[in-house]
């Protein structure tokens, strides 16, 4: 799938989140990248063998105190890996939405464990 169908695929699963929550990402980037790099994927400790499908990068709004952050919150979502785990554009839709749900999560402050226990 190129890129611009692919970033197309992402707008529409931003899109059709629930109004409050999209309100709430006004100030929070969300960007596409081909793959994670060998360094992020070291760096967030993943093991060789898996990847990333996405990426909150941020202060959590449960970490925030009065003072804004230095820097933008940015969702990463990463398109070959995404590609890879899905054998249709349908599967690929879908995996993004619960990609984008899982990184809005942790801007939220939400943990892993809490998200399994979701189903995300």
């Amino acid at each position: 799938m190129d890129r611009r169908r692919f970033e197309q695929l992402v707008d529409l699963a931003i899109q059709e989140l629930p109004d409050e929550f999209r309100k709430r990402l006004k100030n929070v980037a969300v960007m596409v990248e081909r793959r994670p790099s060998a360094e992020l994927l070291d760096r967030m400790g993943v093991p060789p063998e898996e990847t990333l499908f996405g990426l909150y990068e941020g202060t959590p709004l449960t970490e925030r105190g009065f003072e804004a952050p230095l820097y933008p919150d940015c969702i990463w979502i990463f398109q070959e890996p995404i590609e890879k785990a899905c054998e249709s554009e349908e599967e690929m839709k879908e995996e993004i939405r619960v990609t984008i749900i899982h990184e809005i999560a942790h801007f939220f402050g939400i943990g892993d464990e809490d998200l399994e226990e979701m189903g995300y």
